[in-house]
């Protein structure tokens, strides 16, 4: 029975809570939060788990294996460094850390000390996204050629981040998973229109090798919620619509022809192919269930999860680049080498 200990009762650790308290394999041993309400709400709810308004005496507590960490991103690399000097395991809610140099420091402290260290990116345990990524896998897309997304809503401001941290790191970890390619560029643009706070809206562009562009459009001041992402390639493509309750997996056979008329290029055809709409069928479990049961999973079976501390810093270098251009007014920001985005 992995024993674990979750650090945030505000927004998203009361989700974690609850997941791994429905957990096989996984008991929540105690509840940390510097807010006294919160603490006595989950109190009132989990009343034989132990709360502590200290996230030290959580992390030093002996009866804890695990940690999940659900604070302010400013919070999680000081966090996290403690928990795996303390030897326990760690889950960190999105993004891993504030920047990738704090992200690599705990990835080799974790390596050092044989535990795991895992990342919250909840979406790629979503069954569909999982269902994007065995479509592209098994080569129905062909060459893929674009990812474009938009994740637009009417708040929620963080007092942290900017919209790029909240909200396109969602995008980011998505197109790591799915589409396994390494970015060569990125190009962002943004503006804040709350004085004192960061930006609210910002268009992230990410150049890949193979001729891969993805576009990114993120906003926190937008009149309707929209999850909304295309998805195209040489064969078919596909449009993931997570608003959608049901159906948010479309894929298309439409695409085009190229064909040469024997008089050069000046003479290239171009036909237009329009075939059936496929729906597949998802898996309809919840993605923080199966993401729990990953993190358990890894701990038992001592190998490293889906989205490992490597999959965390993927994410976390693109942001930050994504960040340094936007602060530039969109000045493209070419990753130096292979191991910059890798």
């Amino acid at each position: 029975m992995i024993r674990v200990g979750v650090i945030g009762c505000g927004y998203w650790g009361p989700n974690l809570i609850r997941c791994f308290s429905e957990c096989d394999g996984a008991a929540i041993e105690a509840i940390s939060d510097l807010n006294p309400l919160r603490l006595a709400a989950m109190q009132r709810r989990y009343p034989a788990v132990r709360t502590t308004g200290s996230a030290d005496e959580l992390i030093a507590d002996p009866r804890v294996d695990a940690v999940a960490i659900a604070t302010p991103v400013v919070t999680h690399a000081p966090l996290a460094q403690k928990a795996l000097a303390a030897g326990k395991h760690v889950l960190v809610e999105k993004p891993m850390t504030s920047s990738a140099e704090s992200s690599e420091r705990l990835i080799e402290e974790a390596a050092r000390r044989k535990l795991v260290l895992m990342v919250d990116h909840t979406f790629v345990y979503t069954g569909a996204v999982r269902k994007i990524r065995e479509l592209i896998a098994d080569g129905q897309l062909g060459q893929p050629y674009y990812y474009d997304s938009v994740r637009v809503n009417l708040g929620l401001f963080q007092q942290d981040v900017d919209v790029i941290w909240d909200l396109a790191v969602h995008d980011v970890s998505i197109l790591n998973y799915v589409l396994p390619l390494r970015p060569l560029a990125v190009s962002a643009c943004g503006m804040s229109h709350v004085s004192g706070r960061a930006e609210n809206i910002a268009y992230l562009t990410l150049f890949c090798e193979n001729s891969l562009l993805a576009h990114v459009n993120v906003n926190w001041l937008a009149p309707v919620k929209v999850r909304r992402t295309m998805i195209g390639g040489s064969r078919k493509m596909i449009v993931y619509d997570d608003v959608e309750p049901s159906e948010k997996v479309k894929v298309y056979d439409k695409g085009i022809a190229v064909s040469q008329d024997g008089e050069g290029i000046a003479q290239m055809m171009i036909s237009y192919r329009a075939g059936d709409v496929w729906i597949p069928q998802l898996d309809i479990t919840e993605a923080l269930k199966r993401e729990a049961s990953e993190f358990v999973g890894s701990i038992e079976q001592g190998r490293a999860p889906i989205t490992d501390g490597f999959a965390g810093l993927r994410t976390v270098r693109i942001l930050e680049m994504a960040t340094r251009s936007m602060k530039e007014q969109g000045r493209l920001m070419e990753f130096e080498k292979a191991g910059d985005a890798a």
